[in-house]
């Protein structure tokens, strides 16, 4: 029986097992045994009658708890078990809290042990009072957005005949009257006068993260941070190409936007608000968005790849989301944007834990000479499409230039390349005209 989330093999005892009993208490519960290996063959504890007395009294000194520990004995030799039940309110070593993942002991601090004593007290961040707000720290234009969304929605009937007081208590945003820290992240005027990095951040990037060209930052409520942090992108950090169709604008962009904003929103409704800010990094091949707040336990990367149960961090912002649309509150959002690549053929986004945030990460769909070579494409037409994938856009001088061709013979293969949707034309005539990728 190897280690796992609830067991834990040690071969002599030291007072640092505490730590483990401590985690054990927080999380799941566990067993821990004293006198056995890391495969779990017993070794005799010449000591065990001492350590009988001295375990019990150690837990009951140091954390205040009972558990339960037996003396077990194997072919003569004797091994003791240590049986840590889960406890509903959390439990400190000499000040310290510690809570059991995986196979692993974590000490709580920061952000971390803030959340975790709120889960214990059976609140959650949003969920609590912010006595320093007030009605008049409200947005009334992010309330009419959402008034607007959640009519389209269908998912609030009658809310318009609500006052902002009535609405909010229907939304579970206020307690007996008060505004609680989910109304100011979703409506406030100003939530970085309360939280300090509710802002999101936006880098663009060259090859690597050395290269940094410039950045903006988005400050606001969640209700107007979505849609400014894509006018954000859309604007300086995407390139997008445009075409008409009779009156209707089309916009074809680099990635599909369907996946940019399935990920902003993730990021917005399960961050943790008492870390870092919202990262976004731009680069020249991918875009990553990255949020502090790990998974719920029991999430895996891959359970995210499939259907699963929707645990959101900040249920009741996750819930003021749903209500206008925003999310479908089935846990699909990381489905959605993989679908959303496949319909674009990108390559399937990257997801990870990283720097105790969740990550996700889109990549451009470079064109590999692989494919390339199934295009049935001349060695001229194979090396401007790598040029264009470096440089973004090519010119007819450029494409003599690269091919050493002349100006016929460059003009017939890149008509080539539009007749084979490869490549779009810019419009334009004579000295400005260029051609994009697809």
């Amino acid at each position: 029986m190897p280690e796992q989330q609830n067991i834990e093999f040690k071969q002599s005892w030291h007072d640092d097992y505490l730590k483990w009993i401590c985690g054990f208490a927080n999380a799941q519960g566990g067993i821990i045994f004293i006198g056995k290996d890391d495969c779990g063959k017993v070794v005799d504890l010449s000591d065990y009658k001492k350590l009988m007395d001295d375990i019990p009294n150690k837990i009951r000194n140091t954390m205040g708890i009972t558990v339960e520990v037996n003396l077990n004995d194997e072919g003569g030799n004797h091994f003791i078990e240590i049986n840590t039940p889960p406890y509903s309110v959390p439990i400190s070593l000499r000040g310290r809290y510690y809570y059991r993942s995986g196979s692993t002991k974590q000490e709580l601090i920061g952000a971390s042990l803030n959340e975790f004593l709120l889960k214990k007290s059976g609140k959650t961040w949003d969920d609590v009072i912010e006595p320093r707000a007030n009605f008049d720290d409200i947005d009334e234009k992010a309330v009419n957005t959402f008034l607007k969304a959640s009519e389209n929605a269908g998912r609030l009937p009658e809310n318009n005949v609500l006052s902002i007081p009535d609405l909010f208590e229907k939304l579970r945003l206020t307690e007996n009257g008060h505004l609680k820290r989910s109304a100011i992240i979703l409506f406030g005027k100003d939530p970085g006068k309360f939280y300090p990095n509710t802002f999101v951040k936006i880098g663009r990037f060259g090859k690597d993260d050395a290269d940094l060209k410039f950045q903006e930052t988005e400050e606001g409520n969640l209700i107007g941070l979505l849609q400014a942090v894509l006018n954000q992108l859309n604007h300086k950090f995407l390139i997008k190409t445009i075409e008409f169709e009779g009156m209707h604008r089309i916009e074809k962009g680099e990635y599909p936007v369907a996946a940019i904003r399935e990920m902003l929103l993730n990021a917005l409704v399960h961050r943790n608000y008492m870390g870092a800010p919202i990262q976004i990094r731009v680069y020249d091949d991918k875009i990553s968005i990255w949020n502090e707040g790990i998974l719920p336990e029991g999430l895996t990367l891959d359970a995210l790849k499939r259907s699963h149960s929707s645990r959101p961090r900040n249920p009741i912002i996750a819930d003021v989301c749903f209500k206008c649309g925003y999310i479908d509150a089935w846990g699909r959002g990381t489905i959605k944007i993989i679908d959303a690549c496949k319909q674009s053929e990108l390559p399937e986004p990257e997801m990870n834990v990283l720097d105790g945030g969740f990550g996700i990460t889109l990549f451009k769909d470079n064109i590999s000479l692989e494919k390339l070579g199934k295009l049935d494409l001349n060695d001229r037409q194979v090396k401007a499409i790598l040029f264009l994938e470096e440089n973004e856009k090519i010119t007819n001088s450029d494409y003599q230039n690269i091919n050493g061709v002349s100006r016929e013979t460059a003009t017939r293969d890149l008509k080539e390349l539009i007749e084979k949707d490869l490549i779009n034309p810019s419009g334009q005539k004579g000295a400005g005209a260029f051609y994009t990728l697809k």
